[in-house]
């Protein structure tokens, strides 16, 4: 056993000294290895095999039309992925799906509202189901509207700005509920679409009004209910809803890039590809704009894209290898204009960072974030606020720890007494400067012993007398009962193992060392003992007796164990004994 056990490592090493030494692999070499577990049984792994075989599960919203209908066409085309796609009508999905020629065997429609949080949970919860054990490898979030020809808000079934909602809230719930299900993929990608408008470093967000901003997220401070519209707080418009919108996806992103890549491994990015100008995005726009908005973003700006192309780019941050970098917000150099020669405006025939058609597969670039997008403070209260608003639960990770049992043990062993020593810090010393809300006043009976004379008799009568209140915590009370708990595990576990095996390999601390120079101890005077046998808190002072002598009772135990002493003594005089006999006997 051993030895197949001894193959098994060296082959192991072996293999990751190979990949890790494979040019094309680079710095991530040893990533795999970060969620390498040994084999288990899983009861469901045939059923998994038989529905996705060895594709990936990507997850898209908002597949029916525009953007997400192209990636999602685009991902099935790649036959190396099954992707279900969160749509509100399924009918119209059934129909998109037949006209584009969608390979349903490796796509399955989900109904999802995104105008009710009751929605998304339940589309989490069939996911759940739908995919057993996969883990998801891909999450894209893409659906969304823009209504900005509307003078008043429009509100969703939970009471919220329907823009801000659809756009992003259900989708910050529905990622929440499902990125614990992503840990196990072997790349995990989170993608939020963004959009130029929310990013005011160009002339497409900075440069046509409104312009997307959270101020002080007041609007979503104060539950973000109706009446309440916009984030801010202030008035609603209709265009700026949706900018905003556009800015707190992209700012999430980034939160949950700091907050959760390094103990996922989930890589968290957004994106834009561009100016979809004939997108249906814009259904709610008035016909001239329809008719003319293409024309200009075409040969004017140079920021249009056609909804295929824009689609592949969508598609390249879910496939290419290159984007499963986290924490970047990706964009296309390209622009209407490029292989027209000498008739371009520009001589080099493409605009930078326009956006535009055009480029291909190797223009993708890590485009630059507005100090909006960037600004970690306010992405922190939106992350704050909008899990309130949501109802959002965020799973609770821990640091990746060596699966070492020595190091374990010590670990536990460590935690034990720094927690120990944490609590009589907090005991000892409180919070100075604080004002515990939680303080309670109890009255101290301070007891003076008096001298009454009774008929001329004089005779020591303890009387008890109101001294002032003393302000004891609960959490001055709860730490002291706390650190009885942990000094008892530690104490007669560890602590006494360690206390026996030090007496009798080191032996006992010299009498030199306890009355050294070094430890001398200056008593400092107890203003207390000029007022008399008083009596401070007596729950307190009683539940500090009894620790104190809980632990000496311990000590004393451990001190005077004559268990084992003899215990120690017998596997001594055993090991002696056996010694002797193994020595080879001299001959005169």
């Amino acid at each position: 056993m051993m030895k197949l056990l001894s193959s098994s490592v060296v082959l192991f090493v072996n293999i990751a000294v190979l990949l890790s030494s494979n040019h094309e692999f680079g710095v991530q070499g040893f990533q795999w290895m970060s969620k390498f577990k040994m084999p288990t049984y899983d009861p469901n792994q045939e059923r998994i095999e038989e529905k996705f075989g060895d594709k990936k599960l990507a997850v898209i919203t908002g597949c029916s039309s525009g953007l997400g209908r192209k990636a999602a066409l685009a991902l099935l085309r790649s036959g190396e992925y099954h992707v279900v796609g969160a749509v509100r009508d399924l009918d119209k999905m059934e129909a998109v799906a037949e006209i584009d020629g969608f390979d349903m065997d490796n796509f399955t429609p989900m109904q999802c509202e995104l105008n009710s949080f009751q929605s998304v949970r339940q589309f989490c919860k069939n996911l759940d189901e739908f995919r057993m054990t996969k883990p998801i490898d891909r999450l894209v979030c893409n659906a969304g509207i823009y209504q900005p020809t509307l003078d008043h808000a429009k509100w969703s079934l939970d009471g919220h700005e329907q823009t801000m909602q659809t756009n992003f809230l259900s989708h910050f719930l529905m990622v929440s509920q499902l990125m614990e299900s992503m840990i196990d993929s072997p790349d995990p990608r989170v993608i939020m679409v963004g959009s130029v408008t929310g990013n005011d470093n160009t002339v497409g967000g900075g440069g046509v009004y409104p312009i997307a901003d959270l101020h002080d997220l007041e609007g979503f401070k104060r539950g973000f209910k109706k009446p309440i519209a916009m984030a801010d707080g202030y008035g609603f418009i209709g265009a700026k809803a949706y900018k905003d919108s556009k800015l707190c996806l992209m700012m999430t992103a980034n939160y949950l890039h700091a907050k959760y890549h390094k103990l996922t491994g989930i890589s968290f990015s957004s994106m834009y590809p561009g100016c979809i100008a004939e997108s249906p995005l814009f259904r709610e726009k008035r016909a001239w704009f329809r008719t003319y908005f293409p024309i200009f973003m075409k040969f004017i700006t140079g920021g249009f894209v056609g909804e295929h192309e824009a689609g592949q780019r969508l598609f390249q941050t879910v496939h290419d290898p290159r984007c499963s970098k986290s924490g970047v917000y990706w964009s296309w150099n390209g622009g209407p204009r490029e292989g027209r020669g000498a008739e371009a405006l520009e001589k080099g025939g493409q605009i930078s960072g326009g956006g535009g058609a055009g480029g291909g597969w190797d223009s993708i670039f890590e485009n630059d974030q507005s100090s909006k997008v960037l600004n970690l403070e306010t992405a922190s209260k939106l992350f704050e606020y909008s899990t309130k608003i949501t109802g959002a639960e965020w799973p609770t990770l821990k640091q990746i720890t060596s699966p070492c049992p020595t190091l374990k043990v010590i670990g536990a062993v460590t935690q034990g007494m720094v927690k120990r020593e944490e609590l009589k810090r907090m005991q000892e010393m409180g919070r100075p400067g604080f004002a515990d809300e939680e303080d309670e006043s109890v009255v101290v009976e301070k007891v003076e012993v008096t001298t009454a004379t009774d008929n001329g008799s004089a005779s020591s009568i303890p009387k008890k007398k109101a001294s002032k209140a003393k302000n004891v915590s609960k959490r001055q009370k709860l730490v002291m009962v706390t650190d009885r708990a942990v000094a008892f595990v530690v104490g007669n576990t560890v602590g006494r193992v360690a206390r026996f095996a030090g007496r009798r390999i080191l032996g006992e601390v010299p009498e030199e060392a306890k009355t050294s120079a070094f430890f001398v101890e200056e008593i400092a005077e107890d203003p207390t003992q000029n007022e008399g046998s008083s009596i401070a808190d007596l729950e307190g002072k009683e539940l500090l007796e009894q620790a104190i002598a809980e632990q000496l009772r311990q000590d004393s135990s451990v001190i005077r164990d004559e268990e084992d002493e003899a215990l120690f003594t017998e596997l001594y005089k055993e090991t002696q004994q056996s010694s002797e006999k193994q020595l080879p006997v001299e001959s005169a």
